[in-house]
């Protein structure tokens, strides 16, 4: 996948799940805490969850310009480069001793007795950049909050690539786990310049095949072109089903766009697919020993469909081990 949206973390969690054989959301977490995948602000702007052996190289490639792109945004809220500066000698300190990750709430608690204020979004502003720089990463939770650790403590033997082995393995990535896609849909995704997408495709260009579709030029691997079984997944939200494309239409009729995205805020829903097409929306209804999952499908599902939907739901179940009922409803 190279890179998975990652800024509503359960969600992430199931979306990581749905790509695994038998994982379940505690064997996950014990992934996190084993050090294998990390969660950061990689591209654009966004949080994601990386392979950690990829962290360092793919840090390098694509925050410069999200670092640049924010400047604006930190002179709004008044971080000046030397309390930047500050705020990463107590961030490296509060992180060194023996405490190897702490609570974002910690941390922001340390900054303020320091005289680095954090109210307003400052204090996000400050660790996105500390952890775009590659001082910071996210930790494993603790409870229900987020923590921060040191990259270099947290993660020491990440990789690292040139620049010309960065793109061409980020373009092979993306092309394997998101064709048929365009290059617009690359440049959308990893916030390259354009001429660097071109620069990785050139470079990825014997991994990779092409196929013109109504004078579009998609490119995809070889196993992108096998045919796949009827299928029905329950997907989360910002799921890279949606999130990896710029043109979702050949997924998402759009007569239902707005209602995966309603009032286009960015904020996108669960989404039910069916063959591999967006056909409705679920939700969560947590009870006090099971969760009753909403089925909210845009038309009346036929009786085949319910039950691939149930077969999907009893994953759903097994992956966060409690029980599941499904209620469905007709938006």
């Amino acid at each position: 996948m190279g890179a998975m949206q990652a800024q509503d973390y359960h969600g992430v969690l199931w979306g990581i799940g749905l790509r695994t054989e038998d994982c379940t959301v505690k064997d996950i977490e014990q992934a996190i805490l084993d050090r294998k995948i990390v969660r950061t602000w990689p591209m654009r702007g966004t949080l994601h969850f990386v392979a950690a052996e990829d962290i360092r190289w793919m840090l390098k490639l694509l925050t410069p310009r999200m670092i640049k792109a924010a400047a604006g945004r930190r002179r709004n809220l008044e971080i000046e480069d030397a309390e930047l500066e500050k705020a990463r000698k107590v961030l490296s300190s509060a992180l060194s001793g023996s405490d190897e990750y702490l609570s974002r709430q910690a941390l922001l608690e340390i900054l303020n007795k320091n005289g680095i204020r954090t109210t307003g979004q400052r204090g996000y502003h400050i660790l996105a950049h500390w952890s775009q720089q590659s001082l910071l990463c996210f930790g494993p939770h603790i409870g229900k909050q987020a923590s921060f650790t040191l990259l270099e403590r947290w993660v020491p033997k990440a990789k690292e690539l040139s620049r010309e082995e960065s793109l061409a393995e980020l373009t092979r990535r993306y092309f394997t786990s998101h064709g048929p896609a365009t290059i617009k849909d690359y440049v959308w995704w990893s916030n390259l310049t354009s001429a660097d997408a071109k620069l990785g495709l050139e470079l990825a260009k014997d991994r990779l095949t092409q196929e013109t579709v109504e004078d579009k030029v998609y490119y995809l691997t070889p196993s992108s072109m096998e045919a796949s079984k009827p299928s029905a997944y329950l997907l989360p939200a910002f799921d890279e089903y949606m999130l990896g494309y710029t043109d979702r239409s050949a997924v998402l009729h759009v007569d239902h766009a707005q209602k995966v995205v309603p009032g286009g805020n960015g904020v996108f829903l669960n989404t039910l697919v069916l063959d591999g097409q967006i056909v409705g929306l679920w939700k969560k209804q947590p009870k006090a020993k099971s969760i009753n999952l909403q089925l909210l499908p845009f038309t009346n599902l036929s009786v085949s469909d319910k039950k691939r939907i149930e077969i999907a739901a009893k994953r759903y179940e097994h992956f966060i081990d409690t029980p599941v009922v499904t209620i469905d409803k007709v938006q």
